[in-house]
């Protein structure tokens, strides 16, 4: 995150904050309204400006942090739909190294902007929209999309990302309620399409977690000085939700998976997991378990459990 950052900062050292303040509130409200968009959400280069200060920063978080989910895997390219100013594929990198990527987008400012944070690295911006051709790709990313598009594009949409991804597509969305319901049609769909679900869920079955409850993750992002400013906030960093599903070709994913902050007691950890037998509910480990307590201990949500 630290290169990125440095980018941004950069890209946005001259910018006055007030520029950016009226975009950030519109685009904020949008966001956070759940609805279609008529129209794409950044129409301006105003806009993109503001969508790379406010939102770049924790899509690449949340991106980053669910990657990290997966099993060991090796891409050497990406296709990034509907990418904007290209987040995920910075946090491929950091996590993969210099694949060859591809971000596809509508809107041309939000493609110009992510070549200039970019600057020079070997990365191509393409004007796309749905139903045109998508270059296939070992990693197909699409995060904080579906959102913005009505149930038959979204189907549309997934399917387009399925038909690229010849090792691994992964979906995230806002760790809200809505963002979770399109995940599990996603995840539906993927499955039927002959994909294997490798994370968050380690079973290919109807989700488990009922009544209030809907899987989602955190990822903790900090705050810039502009950060903070245009979203007129005082803490120095923000946790961001998200949901997400993540499929492969072959059959490889975790035993369990973590789904809420470890609680912890003398002697005592629990854990809040989700099992290959659908059920999701706690997991005591105590002091007498060795190894495995001290595994507990150091465990997070969204981790794998038990531990390979």
């Amino acid at each position: 995150m630290a290169d990125l950052r440095e980018a941004l900062d950069a890209l946005l050292a001259d910018v006055p904050p007030a520029r950016l303040t009226e975009s950030v509130r519109r685009l904020i409200e949008d966001y956070r309204s759940g609805r279609p968009a008529d129209e794409p959400l950044i129409r301006t280069m105003v806009d993109a400006t503001a969508y790379a200060a406010y939102r770049m920063p924790a899509t690449h978080a949340a991106v980053l942090a669910a990657l990290g989910q997966l099993p060991p895997i090796e891409p050497r390219s990406q296709v990034d739909l509907g990418g904007g100013t290209g987040a995920a594929v910075w946090a491929a990198r950091e996590l993969y190294g210099p694949i060859e990527a591809t971000v596809l987008d509508q809107v041309p400012e939000a493609l110009k902007l992510g070549a200039r944070i970019a600057k020079d690295q070997d990365i191509a911006w393409q004007e796309w929209r749905l139903g045109e051709p998508v270059p296939a790709a070992d990693l197909v990313t699409v995060s904080y999309v579906l959102t913005e598009l009505d149930e038959a594009a979204q189907q549309a949409l997934v399917a387009e990302a399925a038909a690229a991804a010849r090792l691994a597509v992964v979906l995230i969305e806002p760790g809200t309620p809505p963002g979770y319901r399109r995940m599990l049609t996603a995840r539906d769909q993927l499955i039927a399409a002959g994909w294997h679900v490798a994370a968050p869920c380690p079973h290919q079955l109807a989700c488990g977690m009922t009544g209030r409850d809907w899987c989602h993750f955190a990822a903790r992002v900090n705050r810039s000085a502009l950060h903070r400013r245009l979203k007129d906030a005082s803490l120095g960093y923000e946790d961001e939700k998200y949901t997400f599903v993540a499929a492969l070709r072959t059959k490889d994913g975790a035993p369990g998976r973590i789904v809420r902050h470890p609680a912890f007691r003398k002697g005592l950890v629990t854990l809040q997991v989700c099992q290959k037998d659908t059920s999701v509910g706690p997991a005591l480990v105590s002091k007498r378990e060795g190894p495995l307590y001290k595994a507990a201990r150091d465990a997070e949500w969204g981790d794998p459990w038990p531990p390979h």
